[in-house]
């Protein structure tokens, strides 16, 4: 019987942690959004912000934030860690404004749904499955790396092909990454952690997930995207 009543706690925490990392997912993604929007519809807020040499620092700012967290987030504490989160999501928003600027509203929203439901799936399909998707990590980490450097290299060739060719491997990568971490968010739950640990490695989970979500979104909306200057 204690037995019993210890499987149920655990699950009943399981589902508490899960629930907790799609909620600061989902939160970030809205104030991704919203940002995106309202900077996007002043030309005010993007000129300055998007049509100067300001942009770069825009850019380059997310990948700043995710390794500063990366790096020191055994260091901070519980509040700076949520912190960071949400200013990591709020530039997330000014560097993605630029999307509202090159594709439609329609095209960008279809885009979005799309990508939530193949998400979730994914998501899904990590949570429950009992196959060790670990086998594929390796695989998934190097083509991540590959496609990396494709990105780059395509910055300077301009190639339509390898572009198609990036955005394609780039959907199939981050399919496979949003199952592979949820199932590792997963597991992550029954190694031994403090409330206030548990609560960091929650927004921890919520960023890997949220990158997942932006970047499968991004390379869908090259296939899926209507842009402006063709209507």
């Amino acid at each position: 019987m204690g037995g019993r009543v210890a499987v149920d706690q655990v699950d009943a925490g399981l589902r508490r942690y899960m629930l907790s990392i799609y909620n600061y997912m989902g939160m970030g993604l809205a104030l991704t959004g919203i940002i995106a929007m309202v900077v996007a519809s002043s030309p005010a807020l993007y000129e300055p912000i998007l049509l100067s040499p300001l942009k770069w620092v825009v850019m380059l700012a997310p990948l700043g934030f995710v390794m500063f967290l990366g790096f020191r987030v055994q260091q901070m504490s519980t509040s700076a860690v949520q912190m960071t989160f949400w200013a990591f999501c709020a530039v997330m928003g000014l560097s993605m404004a630029s999307i509202f600027l090159v594709f439609t509203g329609a095209s960008i929203a279809r885009t979005f749904f799309v990508t939530a439901a193949a998400f979730g799936a994914l998501s899904l399909y990590g949570y429950t499955t009992k196959r060790d998707l670990s086998a594929f990590a390796t695989f998934l980490v190097v083509g991540l790396f590959g496609l990396i450097i494709a990105s780059v290299v395509n910055i300077f060739v301009g190639s339509s092909a390898m572009q198609f060719a990036i955005s394609v491997a780039g959907v199939l990568i981050f399919a496979g990454l949003t199952a592979w971490d949820t199932q590792r968010l997963k597991e992550m739950y029954y190694e031994a952690m403090e409330p206030g640990a548990q609560t960091k490695m929650a927004v921890m989970g919520a960023l890997s997930l949220y990158l997942n979500f932006i970047n499968m979104f991004q390379f869908l909306l090259q296939f899926m995207g209507v842009r402006t200057n063709s209507e």
